[in-house]
C-alpha cells in the first residue's frame, strides 16, 4: 500500500526499486521531462543514499520535495515539477 499523503495529487509514479545511484535521479529527470510545471511525480526507490540525492537533486533543479517517506526498505519522493515557463521542444525545420 502507498501511502500518499492525502492531499498531494499524484500525476506519475515512478518505480525505481532496485536501482542504484545514480539510476533513481536520472529516471526521475526524465519522467520529469513529460510533466508540466506543478505537477507530481511519486518515486519509490529502495537505495538509501537516494535520500541524499533526492534533496540534492531538488535543491539544484528548483523542484521541490514535498513529502519523503523513509520506510524500512522503500524510500518515497513525492516531487513537484518546478513553476515556471516549461520550455517547448523545438522541431528543426528543413
Amino acid at each position: 500500500m502507498v501511502r500518499t499523503p492525502s492531499k498531494i495529487e499524484v500525476h506519475k509514479v515512478l518505480d525505481v526499486k532496485g536501482l542504484n545511484c545514480p539510476l533513481p535521479i536520472l529516471r526521475t529527470k526524465m519522467a520529469l521531462s513529460d510533466l508540466q510545471p506543478g505537477q507530481v511525480i511519486h518515486v519509490m526507490a529502495t537505495d538509501p543514499h537516494s535520500v541524499v540525492d533526492f534533496k540534492a537533486f531538488c535543491a539544484r533543479t528548483g523542484h521541490q520535495l514535498l513529502h519523503l517517506v523513509e520506510g524500512p526498505e522503500v524510500f518515497e519522493f513525492f516531487v513537484r515539477h518546478r513553476l515556471g515557463v516549461k520550455p517547448h521542444k523545438s522541431s528543426k525545420s528543413a
